[in-house]
């Protein structure tokens, strides 16, 4: 299990990534936008967002660092821009830490199946941390 720091920007992510990855020497970033995820019909997704990053990840000194855009709509506060990031290959341990963090706090994103993860939700702790909870299987290690 690791715990990876996840940096939101507000439209200047691929720059940022871009940057971070020159100034470290790190491997060339694999960036995926919006527009790459599987399109769903319930949900279709705004022409202004297709070109921004929906997840992006870097080594810096044996570290994962994270990365994505805001999605258009969504709040954005300099300062507020980082989450904690949960990764595991036990879905037991994310469901409970998901569950355990959700006292006091408030669930962003229900803990759900999604095309990345078997397992995944957002909560904002009782002090204010946002966090991002996600089951990493062997079939879905990139």
């Amino acid at each position: 299990m690791s715990l990876n720091v996840y940096l939101v920007f507000n439209g200047n992510c691929r720059e940022a990534v871009e940057f971070y990855a020159k100034v470290f020497d790190t491997e060339t970033p694999q960036i995926m936008s919006f527009a790459d995820s599987p399109p769903n019909p319930e949900y279709p997704l705004p022409e202004e967002a297709k070109n921004l990053v929906m997840h992006a990840r870097l080594t810096i000194n044996g570290s994962t660092v994270m990365f994505s855009d805001t999605f258009p709509g969504m709040p954005f506060t300099v300062g507020n821009n980082i989450n904690l990031s949960i990764v595991s290959q036990s879905k037991d341990e994310i469901t409970t830490y998901f569950h355990r963090l959700t006292e006091g706090g408030a669930v962003d994103m229900e803990l759900q199946e999604t095309f990345w993860s078997k397992c995944y939700g957002q909560v904002t702790d009782k002090f204010g941390i946002p966090w991002q909870l996600s089951y990493e299987s062997e079939e879905n290690k990139q």
